[in-house]
Protein backbone atom coordinates (compact mmCIF):
# COMPACT_ATOMS: atom_id res chain seq x y z
CA UNK A 1 0.00 0.00 0.00
CA UNK A 2 1.32 3.17 -0.89
CA UNK A 3 2.50 5.59 1.97
CA UNK A 4 -0.40 8.66 2.34
CA UNK A 5 -0.19 11.79 3.56
CA UNK A 6 -4.09 11.19 6.17
CA UNK A 7 -2.44 8.08 7.79
CA UNK A 8 -3.08 9.87 10.85
CA UNK A 9 -3.95 7.08 13.41
CA UNK A 10 -4.41 9.89 16.70
CA UNK A 11 -6.69 13.17 17.03
CA UNK A 12 -4.91 16.06 16.93
CA UNK A 13 -7.29 18.65 16.99
CA UNK A 14 -10.45 17.97 19.12
CA UNK A 15 -13.01 19.82 21.11
CA UNK A 16 -11.93 20.65 24.28
CA UNK A 17 -12.49 18.55 27.61
CA UNK A 18 -13.61 19.56 30.60
CA UNK A 19 -11.88 22.00 33.65
CA UNK A 20 -12.62 22.79 37.05
CA UNK A 21 -14.36 26.10 35.36
CA UNK A 22 -16.85 24.36 32.92
CA UNK A 23 -20.29 24.94 33.97
CA UNK A 24 -22.10 22.17 35.18
CA UNK A 25 -25.05 20.50 33.26
CA UNK A 26 -27.28 21.59 35.69
CA UNK A 27 -25.43 25.18 35.18
CA UNK A 28 -25.99 25.18 31.80
CA UNK A 29 -29.78 25.80 30.04
CA UNK A 30 -30.53 23.00 27.77
CA UNK A 31 -33.30 23.61 26.19
CA UNK A 32 -34.49 22.60 22.67
CA UNK A 33 -36.62 25.21 20.02
CA UNK A 34 -39.63 23.40 21.87
CA UNK A 35 -37.79 23.98 25.01
CA UNK A 36 -37.66 20.05 26.24
CA UNK A 37 -35.48 19.68 29.48
CA UNK A 38 -32.13 17.43 29.07
CA UNK A 39 -32.66 17.50 25.26
CA UNK A 40 -29.58 18.66 22.72
CA UNK A 41 -29.11 22.55 23.12
CA UNK A 42 -30.96 24.83 21.58
CA UNK A 43 -29.94 28.49 19.21
CA UNK A 44 -30.32 30.39 22.62
CA UNK A 45 -27.07 28.48 24.83
CA UNK A 46 -24.61 28.74 22.16
CA UNK A 47 -22.77 31.34 23.78
CA UNK A 48 -22.99 29.73 27.07
CA UNK A 49 -21.88 26.79 25.53
CA UNK A 50 -18.93 28.17 23.60
CA UNK A 51 -17.98 29.75 27.41
CA UNK A 52 -18.44 26.10 28.84
CA UNK A 53 -16.15 24.78 26.54
CA UNK A 54 -14.04 27.48 26.00
CA UNK A 55 -14.46 27.21 22.05
CA UNK A 56 -14.22 23.99 19.79
CA UNK A 57 -11.29 22.85 19.23
CA UNK A 58 -7.30 21.95 20.90
CA UNK A 59 -4.42 19.96 20.33
CA UNK A 60 -3.75 16.54 21.46
CA UNK A 61 -1.07 14.00 21.11
CA UNK A 62 -0.76 11.54 18.48
CA UNK A 63 2.26 9.81 19.68
CA UNK A 64 2.06 6.92 22.65
CA UNK A 65 3.83 8.43 25.98
CA UNK A 66 4.51 5.80 28.27
CA UNK A 67 6.87 6.94 30.78
CA UNK A 68 9.32 10.31 30.59
CA UNK A 69 12.20 8.47 28.54
CA UNK A 70 9.34 8.88 25.20
CA UNK A 71 10.64 12.38 25.44
CA UNK A 72 13.78 11.30 24.29
CA UNK A 73 12.69 10.43 21.31
CA UNK A 74 10.06 12.73 20.73
CA UNK A 75 11.51 15.70 21.82
CA UNK A 76 15.44 16.06 22.72
CA UNK A 77 17.26 14.65 22.09
CA UNK A 78 15.97 12.24 19.47
CA UNK A 79 13.92 14.81 18.10
CA UNK A 80 17.24 16.49 16.34
CA UNK A 81 17.65 13.13 13.96
CA UNK A 82 13.90 14.57 12.65
CA UNK A 83 15.44 18.01 12.15
CA UNK A 84 18.71 16.43 10.37
CA UNK A 85 16.68 14.34 8.02
CA UNK A 86 14.48 17.31 7.33
CA UNK A 87 17.93 19.38 6.60
CA UNK A 88 18.85 17.02 4.28
CA UNK A 89 15.62 16.91 2.53
CA UNK A 90 12.90 19.42 2.66
CA UNK A 91 10.22 17.19 1.93
CA UNK A 92 10.80 15.22 4.80
CA UNK A 93 8.62 17.56 6.80
CA UNK A 94 5.76 15.95 5.58
CA UNK A 95 7.29 12.58 6.62
CA UNK A 96 8.21 13.26 9.96
CA UNK A 97 6.02 16.14 10.91
CA UNK A 98 2.16 16.22 10.88
CA UNK A 99 2.37 18.89 8.34
CA UNK A 100 0.96 16.53 5.73
CA UNK A 101 -2.36 16.50 7.74
CA UNK A 102 -2.10 20.11 8.34
CA UNK A 103 -4.08 22.75 6.38
CA UNK A 104 -4.26 26.83 8.03
CA UNK A 105 -7.78 28.52 8.23
CA UNK A 106 -6.55 32.17 7.39
CA UNK A 107 -9.19 34.84 7.86
CA UNK A 108 -8.80 38.73 8.62
CA UNK A 109 -12.99 38.63 9.72
CA UNK A 110 -13.84 41.59 6.68
CA UNK A 111 -16.70 39.32 5.34
CA UNK A 112 -17.90 36.88 8.17
CA UNK A 113 -21.11 34.75 7.69
CA UNK A 114 -24.25 37.12 7.31
CA UNK A 115 -22.33 39.25 10.03
CA UNK A 116 -19.69 41.08 7.74
CA UNK A 117 -16.67 43.15 8.80
CA UNK A 118 -16.76 41.87 12.56
CA UNK A 119 -12.59 41.81 12.94
CA UNK A 120 -10.26 38.75 13.20
CA UNK A 121 -11.23 38.40 17.26
CA UNK A 122 -14.85 38.16 16.56
CA UNK A 123 -13.98 35.95 13.32
CA UNK A 124 -12.48 33.13 15.39
CA UNK A 125 -15.66 31.33 16.89
CA UNK A 126 -16.91 30.64 13.32
CA UNK A 127 -12.73 29.58 11.97
CA UNK A 128 -13.18 27.46 15.15
CA UNK A 129 -15.90 25.57 13.80
CA UNK A 130 -14.55 25.54 10.48
CA UNK A 131 -11.98 23.65 12.13
CA UNK A 132 -14.12 21.13 13.64
CA UNK A 133 -16.17 20.52 10.75
CA UNK A 134 -12.42 19.96 8.62
CA UNK A 135 -11.73 17.07 11.22
CA UNK A 136 -14.87 16.11 12.08
CA UNK A 137 -15.59 15.26 8.62
CA UNK A 138 -12.83 14.58 6.57
CA UNK A 139 -9.75 13.80 9.35
CA UNK A 140 -7.74 16.82 8.57
CA UNK A 141 -6.16 19.05 10.99
CA UNK A 142 -6.97 22.55 10.64
CA UNK A 143 -5.34 25.57 12.41
CA UNK A 144 -7.96 28.57 12.85
CA UNK A 145 -5.89 32.00 12.73
CA UNK A 146 -7.51 34.71 12.55
CA UNK A 147 -5.03 37.93 11.86
CA UNK A 148 -4.58 41.92 11.74
CA UNK A 149 -3.60 42.10 7.93
CA UNK A 150 -6.47 44.45 6.28
CA UNK A 151 -4.80 44.66 2.98
CA UNK A 152 -3.97 42.50 0.32
CA UNK A 153 -0.19 42.73 0.70
CA UNK A 154 -0.42 42.04 4.14
CA UNK A 155 -2.77 39.22 4.16
CA UNK A 156 -0.14 37.81 1.35
CA UNK A 157 2.83 38.18 2.93
CA UNK A 158 1.15 36.19 6.27
CA UNK A 159 0.09 33.52 4.48
CA UNK A 160 3.21 33.07 2.52
CA UNK A 161 5.58 32.93 5.77
CA UNK A 162 2.82 29.86 7.18
CA UNK A 163 4.46 27.82 4.12
CA UNK A 164 6.56 25.89 6.24
CA UNK A 165 4.21 24.89 8.62
CA UNK A 166 1.51 23.64 6.28
CA UNK A 167 0.49 21.30 3.48
CA UNK A 168 -2.42 23.72 2.60
CA UNK A 169 -4.51 26.96 2.98
CA UNK A 170 -8.31 27.69 2.98
CA UNK A 171 -8.72 31.30 3.28
CA UNK A 172 -12.48 32.17 4.63
CA UNK A 173 -14.38 35.23 5.13
CA UNK A 174 -12.07 37.72 3.44
CA UNK A 175 -14.50 40.73 1.57
CA UNK A 176 -14.09 41.11 -2.38
CA UNK A 177 -12.74 42.34 -4.22
CA UNK A 178 -9.77 41.91 -2.14
CA UNK A 179 -10.98 38.25 -1.65
CA UNK A 180 -9.93 37.43 -5.70
CA UNK A 181 -6.68 39.22 -5.51
CA UNK A 182 -5.14 37.22 -2.71
CA UNK A 183 -6.45 33.86 -3.92
CA UNK A 184 -4.67 34.43 -7.10
CA UNK A 185 -1.21 35.87 -5.70
CA UNK A 186 -1.06 33.36 -3.31
CA UNK A 187 -1.91 30.42 -5.95
CA UNK A 188 0.90 31.83 -8.45
CA UNK A 189 3.92 31.88 -5.75
CA UNK A 190 3.28 29.06 -2.89
CA UNK A 191 4.16 25.23 -3.11
CA UNK A 192 1.00 23.91 -1.51
CA UNK A 193 -2.59 24.21 -2.49
CA UNK A 194 -4.47 27.76 -1.84
CA UNK A 195 -8.44 27.25 -1.48
CA UNK A 196 -11.02 30.10 -0.91
CA UNK A 197 -13.87 28.30 0.41
CA UNK A 198 -16.51 31.17 -0.10
CA UNK A 199 -15.44 31.25 -3.89
CA UNK A 200 -14.10 27.57 -4.86
CA UNK A 201 -16.08 25.61 -1.90
CA UNK A 202 -19.32 27.26 -2.87
CA UNK A 203 -19.57 26.92 -6.90
CA UNK A 204 -17.73 23.47 -6.13
CA UNK A 205 -21.39 22.62 -4.23
CA UNK A 206 -23.27 24.80 -6.77
CA UNK A 207 -22.40 22.65 -9.87
CA UNK A 208 -23.26 19.69 -8.54
CA UNK A 209 -26.36 20.51 -6.80
CA UNK A 210 -26.93 22.60 -10.36
CA UNK A 211 -26.43 19.21 -11.96
CA UNK A 212 -28.56 17.26 -10.61
CA UNK A 213 -31.43 20.17 -10.24
CA UNK A 214 -31.25 20.28 -13.78
CA UNK A 215 -31.75 16.24 -14.53
CA UNK A 216 -34.53 16.17 -11.80
CA UNK A 217 -37.10 18.57 -14.00
CA UNK A 218 -35.16 17.04 -17.49
CA UNK A 219 -33.04 20.03 -18.39
CA UNK A 220 -29.21 19.88 -19.59
CA UNK A 221 -26.77 22.02 -18.11
CA UNK A 222 -25.05 23.22 -21.31
CA UNK A 223 -27.91 24.42 -22.42
CA UNK A 224 -29.61 26.77 -19.30
CA UNK A 225 -30.12 29.98 -19.18
CA UNK A 226 -28.80 30.87 -15.70
CA UNK A 227 -29.58 34.07 -13.66
CA UNK A 228 -27.09 35.04 -11.20
CA UNK A 229 -28.44 37.64 -8.28
CA UNK A 230 -25.17 38.74 -6.37
CA UNK A 231 -21.07 39.27 -8.29
CA UNK A 232 -19.90 38.57 -4.66
CA UNK A 233 -17.31 35.75 -3.61
CA UNK A 234 -19.76 33.30 -4.74
CA UNK A 235 -21.39 33.62 -7.90
CA UNK A 236 -17.76 34.79 -9.60
CA UNK A 237 -16.78 31.81 -8.75
CA UNK A 238 -19.77 30.59 -9.42
CA UNK A 239 -20.00 32.02 -13.28
CA UNK A 240 -16.32 31.10 -13.67
CA UNK A 241 -16.68 26.87 -12.57
CA UNK A 242 -20.03 26.87 -15.08
CA UNK A 243 -18.43 28.19 -17.82
CA UNK A 244 -15.23 26.12 -17.00
CA UNK A 245 -17.71 22.66 -16.87
CA UNK A 246 -18.87 23.89 -20.96
CA UNK A 247 -22.39 26.35 -19.50
CA UNK A 248 -22.37 29.00 -22.50
CA UNK A 249 -21.23 31.94 -21.43
CA UNK A 250 -24.00 33.87 -23.96
CA UNK A 251 -26.50 32.72 -21.71
CA UNK A 252 -25.37 33.82 -18.33
CA UNK A 253 -26.85 37.11 -17.23
CA UNK A 254 -25.49 38.34 -13.92
CA UNK A 255 -26.59 41.38 -11.43
CA UNK A 256 -24.89 43.21 -9.09
CA UNK A 257 -26.17 46.16 -7.23
CA UNK A 258 -26.41 48.62 -9.99
CA UNK A 259 -28.07 46.05 -12.72
CA UNK A 260 -27.43 43.33 -15.17
CA UNK A 261 -23.58 43.38 -15.92
CA UNK A 262 -23.50 43.80 -19.97
CA UNK A 263 -21.20 45.42 -22.57
CA UNK A 264 -22.60 48.87 -21.96
CA UNK A 265 -21.59 49.18 -18.27
CA UNK A 266 -18.95 51.96 -18.14
CA UNK A 267 -19.41 52.96 -14.54
CA UNK A 268 -16.86 49.68 -14.06
CA UNK A 269 -14.13 50.86 -15.78
CA UNK A 270 -13.16 53.11 -12.75
CA UNK A 271 -14.02 50.81 -9.98
CA UNK A 272 -10.83 49.64 -8.07
CA UNK A 273 -10.69 45.76 -8.24
CA UNK A 274 -13.83 45.17 -10.23
CA UNK A 275 -11.40 43.02 -12.85
CA UNK A 276 -13.75 39.80 -13.09
CA UNK A 277 -16.82 42.00 -12.96
CA UNK A 278 -15.91 43.43 -16.22
CA UNK A 279 -14.66 40.26 -17.42
CA UNK A 280 -18.22 39.30 -17.31
CA UNK A 281 -19.27 41.98 -18.81
CA UNK A 282 -17.55 41.06 -22.11
CA UNK A 283 -18.18 37.48 -21.81
CA UNK A 284 -21.95 36.50 -20.73
CA UNK A 285 -24.94 38.31 -21.26
CA UNK A 286 -25.28 37.45 -25.50
CA UNK A 287 -28.94 38.95 -25.52
CA UNK A 288 -27.50 42.47 -24.05
CA UNK A 289 -30.85 42.02 -21.24
CA UNK A 290 -30.57 45.62 -19.03
CA UNK A 291 -32.07 46.40 -16.24
CA UNK A 292 -32.29 44.61 -12.81
CA UNK A 293 -33.41 41.18 -11.12
CA UNK A 294 -36.65 41.22 -12.88
CA UNK A 295 -34.96 41.29 -16.12
CA UNK A 296 -32.19 38.58 -15.48
CA UNK A 297 -34.75 36.60 -14.39
CA UNK A 298 -37.20 36.54 -17.11
CA UNK A 299 -37.25 32.82 -19.41
CA UNK A 300 -33.90 31.67 -17.21
CA UNK A 301 -34.15 28.61 -16.48
CA UNK A 302 -32.62 29.00 -13.43
CA UNK A 303 -31.69 31.60 -10.18
CA UNK A 304 -28.86 31.35 -8.94
CA UNK A 305 -29.09 34.00 -6.03
CA UNK A 306 -25.72 34.86 -3.40
CA UNK A 307 -26.64 38.59 -2.56
CA UNK A 308 -28.58 40.43 0.14
CA UNK A 309 -29.76 38.31 2.78
CA UNK A 310 -34.09 38.59 1.91
CA UNK A 311 -36.57 37.63 2.04
CA UNK A 312 -38.35 40.72 -0.18
CA UNK A 313 -34.60 40.76 -2.41
CA UNK A 314 -36.51 38.60 -4.94
CA UNK A 315 -40.73 39.39 -5.80
CA UNK A 316 -42.44 36.25 -6.93
CA UNK A 317 -43.49 37.31 -9.51
CA UNK A 318 -40.21 37.73 -11.23
CA UNK A 319 -40.35 34.13 -10.50
CA UNK A 320 -43.60 33.65 -12.26
CA UNK A 321 -41.89 35.34 -15.66
CA UNK A 322 -39.27 32.29 -15.44
CA UNK A 323 -39.02 28.92 -18.05
CA UNK A 324 -41.47 26.04 -16.76
CA UNK A 325 -39.58 24.22 -14.26
CA UNK A 326 -37.81 27.10 -12.85
CA UNK A 327 -35.03 26.11 -10.48
CA UNK A 328 -34.06 28.55 -7.63
CA UNK A 329 -31.23 28.67 -5.55
CA UNK A 330 -31.69 31.66 -2.72
CA UNK A 331 -28.16 31.09 -0.70
CA UNK A 332 -28.18 34.89 1.22
CA UNK A 333 -27.07 33.92 5.22
CA UNK A 334 -29.77 34.00 7.51
CA UNK A 335 -32.19 34.50 5.39
CA UNK A 336 -32.64 33.87 1.53
CA UNK A 337 -33.66 36.18 -0.78
CA UNK A 338 -36.90 34.20 -1.00
CA UNK A 339 -38.94 31.94 1.17
CA UNK A 340 -38.63 28.65 -0.57
CA UNK A 341 -42.50 28.44 0.03
CA UNK A 342 -42.81 31.36 -1.48
CA UNK A 343 -40.86 30.76 -4.71
CA UNK A 344 -42.56 27.50 -4.92
CA UNK A 345 -46.30 29.03 -5.03
CA UNK A 346 -44.72 31.56 -7.32
CA UNK A 347 -43.79 28.29 -9.61
CA UNK A 348 -40.45 27.42 -8.92
CA UNK A 349 -40.03 23.20 -9.69
CA UNK A 350 -36.25 23.32 -6.87
CA UNK A 351 -35.99 25.68 -4.62
CA UNK A 352 -32.27 25.25 -2.56
CA UNK A 353 -31.18 27.28 -0.19
CA UNK A 354 -27.99 27.98 2.25
CA UNK A 355 -29.83 26.86 5.85
CA UNK A 356 -30.10 23.51 7.12
CA UNK A 357 -34.01 23.62 8.33
CA UNK A 358 -34.97 23.68 4.79
CA UNK A 359 -34.59 20.90 2.02
CA UNK A 360 -31.40 21.11 -0.58
CA UNK A 361 -28.56 23.07 1.61
CA UNK A 362 -26.01 24.41 -0.28
CA UNK A 363 -23.31 23.61 2.09
CA UNK A 364 -19.33 24.19 1.48
CA UNK A 365 -19.09 21.24 3.65
CA UNK A 366 -20.15 19.07 1.04
CA UNK A 367 -16.96 20.25 -1.03
CA UNK A 368 -14.34 21.69 1.44
CA UNK A 369 -13.35 18.03 3.43
CA UNK A 370 -12.80 15.71 0.56
CA UNK A 371 -11.40 18.05 -1.51
CA UNK A 372 -8.38 19.01 1.33
CA UNK A 373 -8.54 15.49 1.62
CA UNK A 374 -7.94 14.33 -1.26
CA UNK A 375 -5.20 16.70 -1.82
CA UNK A 376 -3.45 15.92 1.04
CA UNK A 377 -2.94 12.64 0.71
CA UNK A 378 -1.62 12.58 -3.01
CA UNK A 379 0.50 16.21 -1.65
CA UNK A 380 -0.89 18.40 -4.24
CA UNK A 381 0.68 21.82 -5.19
CA UNK A 382 -2.52 23.62 -5.75
CA UNK A 383 -6.46 22.74 -6.38
CA UNK A 384 -7.34 23.44 -10.08
CA UNK A 385 -10.52 24.04 -11.00
CA UNK A 386 -10.58 20.82 -13.03
CA UNK A 387 -10.15 19.22 -9.45
CA UNK A 388 -12.89 21.46 -8.24
CA UNK A 389 -14.95 19.79 -11.17
CA UNK A 390 -13.75 16.44 -10.75
CA UNK A 391 -14.80 16.58 -6.91
CA UNK A 392 -18.46 18.33 -7.92
CA UNK A 393 -19.26 15.59 -10.29
CA UNK A 394 -18.36 12.79 -7.63
CA UNK A 395 -20.70 14.77 -5.62
CA UNK A 396 -23.32 14.37 -8.22
CA UNK A 397 -23.00 11.24 -8.78
CA UNK A 398 -23.08 10.01 -5.47
CA UNK A 399 -26.07 12.10 -4.98
CA UNK A 400 -27.90 10.72 -7.96
CA UNK A 401 -26.89 7.14 -7.09
CA UNK A 402 -28.61 7.69 -3.83
CA UNK A 403 -31.86 8.83 -5.08
CA UNK A 404 -32.46 12.05 -6.48
CA UNK A 405 -36.22 14.10 -5.90
CA UNK A 406 -37.19 17.77 -6.08
CA UNK A 407 -36.43 18.20 -2.47
CA UNK A 408 -32.72 15.95 -2.69
CA UNK A 409 -30.64 17.49 -4.94
CA UNK A 410 -27.50 16.11 -3.05
CA UNK A 411 -26.44 14.17 -0.29
CA UNK A 412 -26.01 14.76 3.81
CA UNK A 413 -22.68 16.41 4.84
CA UNK A 414 -22.03 14.11 7.36
CA UNK A 415 -22.17 10.91 4.93
CA UNK A 416 -19.18 9.64 5.18
CA UNK A 417 -18.99 8.20 1.50
CA UNK A 418 -19.38 11.83 -0.03
CA UNK A 419 -15.41 12.50 1.42
CA UNK A 420 -14.44 9.45 -0.14
CA UNK A 421 -15.98 10.12 -3.41
CA UNK A 422 -14.32 13.42 -3.55
CA UNK A 423 -11.21 12.63 -2.08
CA UNK A 424 -10.60 10.01 -4.73
CA UNK A 425 -11.70 12.10 -7.40
CA UNK A 426 -9.55 15.24 -6.24
CA UNK A 427 -6.46 13.09 -5.90
CA UNK A 428 -7.03 11.37 -9.03
CA UNK A 429 -7.31 14.48 -11.68
CA UNK A 430 -3.97 16.23 -9.55
CA UNK A 431 -1.98 13.03 -10.36
CA UNK A 432 -3.31 13.03 -13.74
CA UNK A 433 -2.39 16.94 -14.13
CA UNK A 434 1.14 15.85 -13.10
CA UNK A 435 0.64 18.14 -9.65
CA UNK A 436 0.85 15.45 -7.05
CA UNK A 437 3.73 14.33 -4.97
CA UNK A 438 2.32 11.22 -4.69
CA UNK A 439 1.12 9.06 -6.54
CA UNK A 440 -1.63 6.75 -4.22
CA UNK A 441 -4.24 4.15 -6.37
CA UNK A 442 -8.23 5.11 -5.95
CA UNK A 443 -8.00 2.19 -3.86
CA UNK A 444 -5.93 3.54 -1.77
CA UNK A 445 -7.05 6.91 -1.44
CA UNK A 446 -10.57 5.73 -0.58
CA UNK A 447 -9.17 3.75 2.28
CA UNK A 448 -6.73 6.44 3.55
CA UNK A 449 -9.73 8.75 3.92
CA UNK A 450 -12.34 6.31 5.40
CA UNK A 451 -9.21 5.88 7.72
CA UNK A 452 -8.90 9.68 9.19
CA UNK A 453 -12.73 10.10 9.44
CA UNK A 454 -12.97 7.14 11.28
CA UNK A 455 -10.27 7.45 13.59
CA UNK A 456 -11.62 11.36 13.65
CA UNK A 457 -15.16 10.38 14.66
CA UNK A 458 -13.71 7.65 16.97
CA UNK A 459 -11.04 9.28 18.87
CA UNK A 460 -14.52 11.90 19.61
CA UNK A 461 -16.52 9.21 20.44
CA UNK A 462 -14.00 8.07 23.20
CA UNK A 463 -13.37 11.44 24.48
CA UNK A 464 -17.15 11.82 25.37
CA UNK A 465 -17.53 8.39 26.81
CA UNK A 466 -14.93 8.73 29.17
CA UNK A 467 -16.31 11.93 30.08
CA UNK A 468 -13.70 14.07 29.17
CA UNK A 469 -15.69 15.69 27.15
CA UNK A 470 -19.65 15.68 28.57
Amino acid sequence: MSTLAGGVHLLRVMPSPSDDRRPTASSTTQTTRTGAPGARPGKADSVALHAASRGKVQVLPKCAIRSLDDFAVWYTPGVADACRAIVASRERAFDVTNRANTIAIVSDGTRVLGLGDIGPEAALPVMEGKSLLFKYLGGVDAVPLCVKARDADALVAFVRALEPSFGGVNLEDIQQPKCFEVLDRLRDSMAIPVWHDDQQGTAAVVLAALTNALDVVGKRLERARIALVGCGAANVAAYRLLRAAGVDAGELVACDTKGTLHRGRKDLDAQPGATWKQRICRESNARGVEGGIAEALRGADVCLAFSTPGPDVIDPAWIRAMAKDAIVFACANPVPEIWPDAAKRAGAAIVATGRSDFPNQVNNALAFPGIFRGVLDVRARTITDAMAIAASRALAQYAAATGLSPNRIVPSIDDEEVVVREAVAVGGAAIEAGLAALRPSPEDLAESARRAIRTARGSLAALMASGSIP
